[in-house]
């Protein structure tokens, strides 16, 4: 507790003291400035990239992951990321890869804007088995009644896709067997990247579009959104369409990351199942209409992230929901 109250403290901000050490932590809606908010909450984990963390001895970083799979996923419904809470298990604790865990945390949350406010840590003996620690995350966010995501999507709206840093935090189980099966270390030189170490690129941090997209959502800008989480581009942009639309996005209009392409060849994955499995280097998709899209992409490009224009939203004849054009011409398999 000692060890990560600094942390908690550096990620203080209006509405919230970030304190540690009570039964429950307070939230000031007033404060933080909202006037009639709907409060949005999520969960979420990390899956098996915790495999990679323990076994190169890389725990610094995973918890941004932590966060980033849950306030992600609070931006898409419009709102603003408050509060955030974690759970840690482990057979037994080491307070010092504990610090580190919840240093990214900490990390995570200034990315994001919010406090971390408590959590629970558990040590469970017998349950985990030597260095093994489990990691999952709460977030609770606001949005004003009428900034509610989505609203109002219709067939001619234009899609624009964030570039991802990476893999993300889906598809790890793939992942790992692929590296496996290529009889790969971490500590070496990545196949795709002379550069950096596997472990390196395979634990880059799932990027937070928070800040980016707030100014646009209060703009006005955006009307829809979607972290690209497990099931991939084929099955998270659906989930914030009316049932009789879908979108057709040109898989040449973003640029593939190197990792993507050598998960494709080495576990000979066919360019659907890529599109189902992975982001494909599309970390959150955008839905703007054609008079805006040009606003909200300067407003996300000035906050520091890589904006594409992939694609536009179409009334669903073949029952399809997303077309994806010129796969056989991105992907090698």
């Amino acid at each position: 507790m000692e060890a990560i109250k600094p942390l908690a403290k550096a990620t203080a901000r209006t509405g919230a003291d970030a304190g540690l050490g009570g039964f429950g932590a307070l939230f000031d809606l007033k404060a933080a400035g909202f006037l009639d908010p709907i409060l949005v909450s999520t969960t979420d984990g990390v899956g098996t990239k915790l495999k990679i963390a323990i076994e190169t001895g890389r725990h610094d970083t995973i918890g941004i992951d932590l966060v980033a799979m849950c306030v992600n996923d609070l931006i898409v419904q419009g709102a603003e990321p408050l509060l955030f809470l974690d759970y840690f298990a482990s057979g037994k604790l080491n307070v010092e890869m504990a610090r580190q865990v919840v240093a990214g945390i900490a990390e995570g949350c200034m990315q994001a804007g919010c406090a971390l406010v408590g959590g629970e840590t558990a040590e469970m003996p017998g349950m985990y088995a030597g260095g093994d620690y489990d990691l999952a995350g709460f977030a609770v966010g606001a949005a004003e009644r009428g900034r509610l995501l989505p609203r109002d999507v219709a067939a001619g709206d234009i899609i624009l896709g964030l570039a991802a840093s990476g893999v993300h935090s889906n598809g790890y189980s793939l992942v790992r067997k692929i590296v496996a099966q290529e009889k790969l270390v971490w500590d070496r030189p990545a196949p795709f990247d002379s550069a950096r170490t596997l472990g390196d690129v395979l634990l880059t941090p799932t990027r937070i579009y928070v800040k980016a997209l707030l100014p646009a959502i209060k703009e006005g800008a955006v009307k829809a959104l979607a972290h690209i989480t497990g099931g991939g581009l084929v099955e998270n942009i659906p989930r914030v369409l009316p049932n009789d639309l879908g979108v057709r996005l040109d898989a040449q209009s973003w640029p593939v990351l190197p990792v993507f392409t050598w998960l494709s060849r080495a576990g000979n994955i066919d360019a659907n199942e890529m599109a189902r499995t992975f982001n494909c280097g599309v970390g959150m998709i955008v839905v703007a209409a054609p008079e805006q899209a040009a606003t909200a992409e300067k407003i996300i490009v000035q906050a520091g992230e890589k904006v594409f224009r992939i694609g536009a939203v179409e009334k669903t004849v073949s029952g399809a929901r997303v077309i994806l054009e010129n796969m056989d011409k991105v992907w090698p398999c």
